[in-house]
């Protein structure tokens, strides 16, 4: 391919560059006061959604050059070629056509739609025949729980979305098991009955380790239990592309929905890898969540920088990873079922921009993606929230707040948004030495011991947040929530000059761990190890006597 500009040499570069360090001290409070419509010239919507993004050290100049940086680094063309089905994937030579499974229409991609729309079919009927208990298996009995396993993106998506969407719940019970430690199986197992269980195998070659191993003890679980080698097919289901693997292990032909490898597997939700989710809302739901990512497709493809969600979200990570040095960024969703929306994004986006060379294999000497983490507010309040405010780190947040309960607690739910509010607002204001001087005599201590506990309860403040908000999260504000990040980790990678679709630094530990394996398993000597290495195999196999 041909080598591209990198980070420093675009032309906004280095006056972005002179803008932060102007800005690094600034003052949120002065922004707003010097602009009375700030709160509402940093704000856009899309989808249902609506990004705030006025607490952040950026003016309209600051801005300017960001979208100028965006232009420059060919960020509209890319958008483009990524929906043209164009080779973006360039170290696999593969496009990366994720926004195809959740479309309306070929546009261009008439055959892979065509396949998509085929599969689609298929997962309707498997998904509706389970959602409506017409699905029984070996006793006869109606199947009512269904276990999906898978690992990464055959996890983290379809867990993510069946819990955030528990309130658009039918009957079956679906659970997620990725881990091969035994004790994620048998936790899960422990209160099912066989006889109305049913499994989803996740696995693009059906060859991955930890997916196989827990597949294979479900199958001993379920054989165990009286059903038939010829029962399996009434209890296992598979999202694979190596049907032989899936026929010798007990799953036909017919109960096996395809996956391409063109999607990623952190962009895999929108496809049969979905199914678990499929059949925990229903269909018609599950439609929804396609059509919320569908929308956010559209207006990501067709809508200005300056109004753009995905793109401006991605030039503030910029801003603050490239500019501030800031090695983290916070995800904070006020909502318990998206507590597991942190642990889908550190896949999403470290997994696709953690990366150390360009795409076209440059060595970077810069800063890629920060380390992203996050809890479900308000507990993290009463954790890392104190890093946050008075750590000596620089912490950019998401606040993600639905404006709506689904549940009738409406005085807990205000409780939930005010906090909420409150944490963006005190991360914005800080404390100053002299209020919190005031603050600890307005409680009754003496000058002297106010002013030796005063530096204590200073905040700086100033710390940069975004409020993501929504109506209510339904199926279609999530499927928009969660392609809005994704477009936004493939254009923080395309200004980073990184290939944000592969994902290389996966495979040698993968190598390395079949070779232990067989040495712990005394089949076969292997390679020789590092004297540590060595001397845990030696204690592990001693604790095995």
């Amino acid at each position: 391919m041909t080598a591209r500009a990198l980070l420093p040499d675009l032309p906004a570069y280095s006056t972005l560059k002179d803008q932060a360090a102007k800005l690094q001290f600034a003052s949120l409070e002065d922004l707003f006061n010097a602009d009375s419509n700030r709160a509402n010239t940093f704000n856009a919507s899309a989808a249902g959604l609506q990004l705030d993004y006025s607490k952040h050290l950026l003016n309209a100049s600051a801005l300017s050059s960001l979208l100028q940086l965006a232009e420059q680094a060919g960020i509209p063309q890319s958008i483009e070629r990524l929906f043209s089905g164009a080779h973006v994937n360039n170290t696999e030579d593969r496009p990366a056509l994720h926004t195809l499974l959740r479309a309306s229409s070929g546009d261009g991609q008439e055959a892979r739609f065509q396949e998509v729309c085929s599969a689609r079919e298929r997962m309707q009927i498997m998904a509706q025949r389970l959602y409506r208990g017409e699905h029984t298996g070996y006793s006869g009995a109606t199947i009512t729980d269904v276990i999906n396993i898978g690992i990464g993106g055959s996890d983290l998506g379809p867990r993510l979305v069946t819990q955030a969407l528990k309130p658009f719940h039918g009957n079956v019970q679906c659970h997620y098991v990725s881990n091969v430690d035994p004790a994620d199986l048998l936790d899960t197992l422990e209160t099912l009955n066989p006889a109305t269980t049913a499994f989803i195998i996740c696995s693009k070659s059906f060859r991955t380790e930890e997916t196989l191993a827990n597949g294979l003890a479900a199958r001993n679980w379920m054989l165990n239990a009286g059903a038939t080698t010829a029962d399996l097919d009434k209890h296992f289901l598979a999202v694979t592309t190596n049907l032989q693997a899936a026929q010798d292990f007990g799953i036909s032909a017919a109960n096996c929905l395809p996956m391409w490898d063109w999607v990623g597997g952190r962009y895999s939700v929108w496809s049969a890898v979905g199914l678990s989710c499929a059949i925990a809302v229903g269909w018609d739901r599950f439609a929804e969540f396609l059509a919320g990512a569908e929308a956010m497709d559209q207006h990501f493809r067709h809508t200005d920088a300056k109004s753009n969600l995905p793109i401006l979200m991605s030039l503030l990570e910029v801003w603050y990873c490239s500019f501030f040095g800031a090695s983290n960024h916070v995800v904070l969703p006020y909502d318990h079922s998206l507590q597991r929306f942190p642990d889908f994004l550190q896949q999403l986006t470290m997994e696709s921009n953690g990366k150390r060379v360009s795409a076209d294999g440059r060595q970077l000497d810069y800063a890629t993606a920060p380390v992203l983490w996050g809890s479900a507010g308000t507990m993290g309040q009463h954790s890392f929230h104190q890093l946050l405010h008075q750590g000596t780190l620089l912490c950019p947040v998401d606040f993600i707040l639905p404006l709506n309960t689904h549940t009738d607690a409406e005085q807990q739910h205000r409780i939930l948004v005010a906090n909420c509010l409150a944490q963006s607002r005190t991360l914005m204001v800080g404390r100053s030495l002299e209020d919190a001087t005031k603050a600890l005599t307005e409680r009754g201590l003496g000058d002297d011991e106010a002013a030796r506990l005063a530096p204590h309860l200073v905040m700086p403040g100033n710390r940069p947040s975004s409020m993501i908000t929504m109506q209510s999260l339904t199926p279609h504000s999530l499927g928009a929530l969660l392609a809005l990040y994704e477009h936004r980790t493939y254009c923080s990678g395309l200004i980073w000059r990184i290939n944000s679709f592969d994902q290389w630094g996966v495979e040698l530990g993968k190598e390395i761990s079949t070779d232990i394996l067989a040495r712990l398993e005394g089949t076969e000597c292997g390679n020789a190890m590092d004297a540590a290495t060595e001397r845990l195999i030696n204690l592990f196999k001693d604790a095995q006597q």
